[in-house]
This record gives C-alpha cells, sequence and structure tokens, in this order.
C-alpha cells in the first residue's frame, strides 16, 4: 500500500484545483494522439484524427480527456485504494479495448506537460514529485489486469 503524506495530498489536490478538465483534458488526449500517433488506433470511432488541428477540433477526444480526467479524479478521492478504485477500467482497457498499456504512462506524461506549462512557476518540484507518485500509483493500478 502506497503511503502518502499530508503534503503529497495536498500537493495533489492543489494541482487537481487549477485543472479545467474540458480544455487540459483535450489538451492531454490532443498531445498524445500528436506525439504518439499510433496511439490514434484505439480511437477508430473518433472520425478525423488526421492531424493536430483535427484532432483538436473533435468533440470525441475533448470528452474523452474530459472523462479520463474525471477518472483521475475518482483516483484522487480514493488515494488509499487506487488498485481497488481502478480495478474494472483496469480490466475493460485490457480486456475488452485491448489498449496497450504502455499508453497509460504516454497519457500521464502528456498530462504532466500540459499541466506545467498551464501552472508555470506553481508546479514546483516538490508538487511535481507528488503528482509523478500519483501518477505513478494510477498507472500501476490501470495495468494491474495485464500481470
Amino acid at each position: 500500500m502506497v503511503q502518502w503524506t499530508a503534503e503529497e495530498r495536498a500537493a495533489i489536490q492543489a494541482v487537481f484545483a487549477k485543472l479545467d478538465y474540458k480544455s487540459v483534458g483535450l489538451e492531454s488526449l490532443t498531445r498524445l494522439l500528436v506525439v504518439y500517433p499510433w496511439t490514434r488506433r484505439y480511437f477508430g470511432g473518433f472520425g478525423n484524427l488526421f492531424n493536430s488541428e483535427a484532432i483538436m477540433a473533435n468533440p470525441k477526444v475533448a470528452a474523452h480527456g474530459t472523462v479520463v480526467l474525471q477518472g483521475l479524479e475518482m483516483a484522487l478521492k480514493n488515494m488509499d485504494d487506487i488498485k481497488n478504485t481502478y480495478a474494472s477500467l483496469s480490466e475493460l482497457h485490457s480486456e475488452k479495448l485491448q489498449v496497450d498499456p504502455g499508453n497509460f504512462q504516454l497519457f500521464g506524461d502528456c498530462l504532466t506537460v500540459v499541466i506545467a506549462t498551464r501552472m508555470r512557476t506553481e508546479f514546483t518540484p516538490d508538487i511535481q514529485a507528488a503528482w509523478q507518485k500519483f501518477l505513478a500509483v494510477a498507472v500501476s493500478a490501470l495495468r494491474k489486469q495485464y500481470n
């Protein structure tokens, strides 16, 4: 079980408090689909994903970006039991959607870039350390079904 300090919990909550799920989700998912184009294969039903402008203007991408951030919020609300919180999501992505589990880390990296560009100097090394720990735990929980 992961141990969280009060400072880490506060830092992660502070990051979430600054997130506009719609715009951050869209920008993060767009970044994933552009920087790592092979991830587009999981979004075949989303329509035009041929270039960054089309992806950024795609309402299905925007909606899914919001859903992903809401999923991370579930982890925030259940920080002491993220593994069980994500059990059904892990199974869905593994069994039904057959998503490459490495994509969870790639999305986390893209999300971190977006957050850092928005928070700028407020995204201190200590806040980033807590954020990276949180993402590592969430990614590990999502990968659980793959093991």
